[in-house]
């Protein structure tokens, strides 16, 4: 397996623009007093979750990344993909578990799909 059979899904990168902007806004606040130095924490939370949380899938597995560590998924446990309302991607395993796929949007369905070395049928036909 090369690392050009994964397919990797992560946020939007402007979070972690936002968060590093944040960050330096937030320093003179935390540095007027040592007891609001925790401020700090919260943009540097957010970077740290915007470059890491993610889904990454290859024909084996699915991984699915969070900020302090990452489940995998055997793709044979993978009843079926589905979409909420909000546009968000979920994987119903089969033992009727739903677990939300981060940064997997329901326009990356095909992407997703095509890392198993499956095709979506046509709607066409």
């Amino acid at each position: 397996m090369t690392p050009a059979d994964t397919v990797s899904f992560r946020h939007n990168q402007a979070i972690l623009v936002a968060a590093i902007v944040a960050f330096i806004g937030a320093l003179p606040l935390a540095t007027a007093r040592w007891w609001l130095s925790w401020v700090l924490l919260l943009p540097l939370a957010v970077a740290v979750w915007a470059w890491r949380a993610g889904t990454d899938a290859d024909p084996r597995e699915l991984r699915l990344r969070a900020v302090a560590g990452q489940r995998r998924i055997a793709w044979d446990r993978v009843a079926e993909l589905v979409t909420d309302p909000r546009g968000r991607v979920a994987a119903r395993l089969d033992d009727g578990q739903q677990v939300l796929l981060p940064a997997v949007r329901a326009a990356d369905l095909p992407r997703l799909v095509a890392a198993t070395g499956q095709e979506l049928p046509d709607p066409n036909r």
